[in-house]
């Protein structure tokens, strides 16, 4: 069983082209998988799942569904903390929080704050979030360090990096699914995913079901894990 499990949700825009539907009824359809992939995780018995919700890049789209995203997002939030509750899910949250708009921010807070003292599995949503720029922040912050005389350049390693990161409280994910087919990072966890074991499956994200998550599951654990050695 994968401690850490991050997952690229893809492919909402392409399910609702699909049906000759408006993208946001893909990104609504996406957020019944995103509940039905929460609760699986967490009967399976996964520590920590972090979902790439939305990136820094995202905001260059039609302001139209963006702010139909902040919505849903505002939904999802208020909509599942029963849910989290009685599940024991501790909810955070990782990217540049401040260019969410205040409502969304004073929900998400408000969320993450019911709780933080719940000790069952860590849900992570990457919002406004870059791994790029995630590193930029972190060499900035160690920056500021050295020359306030707190950090020796000399004594900077991979760790030193890893604890000024967003992730710093996270261990670093064993698995990555990345749902629709496509190919690639879209600068996520960059620094974080140097050994994780990646899924590329084919299906788009609403369709993703709990059941494809078994499975992937299953063969993760059939997987030989090196880590660079024999």
């Amino acid at each position: 069983m994968p401690a850490h499990v991050a997952i690229i949700m893809d492919g909402n825009g392409r399910w609702a082209k699909k049906r000759l539907l408006n993208r946001v009824r893909g990104h609504e359809q996406g957020m019944e998988t995103v509940r039905n992939i929460v609760r699986t995780a967490r009967e399976m018995g996964v520590s920590a799942l972090t979902l790439y919700a939305f990136s820094t890049e995202n905001w260059a789209r039609p302001k139209a569904e963006v702010m139909a995203l902040m919505a849903l997002l505002r939904r999802f939030l208020k909509s599942e903390r029963p849910d989290m509750m009685e599940n024991h899910i501790r909810l955070t949250a990782i990217g540049e929080l401040d260019r969410l708009p205040p409502e969304v921010r004073a929900d998400l807070d408000e969320t993450m704050a019911r709780t933080a003292a719940n000790d069952g599995m860590r849900l992570s949503l990457a919002l406004s979030y870059g791994g790029r720029a995630e590193v930029v922040h972190a060499a900035r912050a160690m920056a500021e360090k050295v020359r306030a005389g707190a950090l020796d350049p000399s004594a900077i390693t991979e760790e030193t990096l890893s604890q000024h990161l967003y992730t710093r409280d996270l261990p670093d994910p064993d698995l990555m699914i990345r749902t629709s087919g496509e190919m690639r990072l879209s600068n996520f966890l960059i620094w974080q995913l140097a050994y994780a074991e990646f899924f590329i499956t084919p299906t788009l994200w609403p369709d993703f079901t709990p059941e494809e998550f078994r499975d992937i599951i299953t063969a993760y654990g059939q997987r030989e894990r090196r880590f660079g050695k024999v």
